[in-house]
């Protein structure tokens, strides 16, 4: 886990709930309705005609699109809660907790924590400099 995936999470998260959202209220609104052009052939020669009505192939589309990419994005939120959470140290856990998961911001987490912000941007760099050193001796 780096920096990079950490801070992808907040913005997972928020995409989250935009596809839960659009997934609740698709088909509402104009969005779908569409119209295309046949030809009537009632009077024997073709006659342009206009409709006008709902598009469920597009719709099935969107909600598989909107449905895999949730899944996926969930999948990759698990992992990064997961991280977070099998990290052993106690104040470190909060503090990863605090910053990546719940987005709080360093003068907030150091008020909580009793400590500087600088100390706790040390604290994660530091953290996050040795997690990557085991990662990579382990490969």
């Amino acid at each position: 886990m780096d920096r990079e995936q950490l801070e992808r999470y907040m913005s997972q998260k928020e995409e989250i709930r935009e596809l839960q959202y659009k997934l609740e209220h698709l088909g509402e609104g104009d969005s779908l309705i569409g119209n295309s052009t046949i030809f009537d052939y009632s009077n024997g020669f073709p006659r342009p005609q206009a409709v006008v009505g709902y598009d469920y192939k597009k719709e099935s589309s969107l909600r598989e699109r909107y449905s895999t990419r949730l899944e996926k994005l969930r999948q990759d939120c698990n992992e990064t809660e997961q991280w977070v959470e099998a990290i052993p140290d106690s104040q470190m856990r909060r503090i990863f907790r605090m910053r990546f998961l719940e987005g709080m911001i360093l003068e907030q987490i150091g008020k909580k924590m009793h400590v500087d912000k600088s100390t706790v941007s040390r604290k994660i760099e530091n953290f996050l400099k040795v997690a990557t050193h085991a990662t990579n001796a382990t490969l």
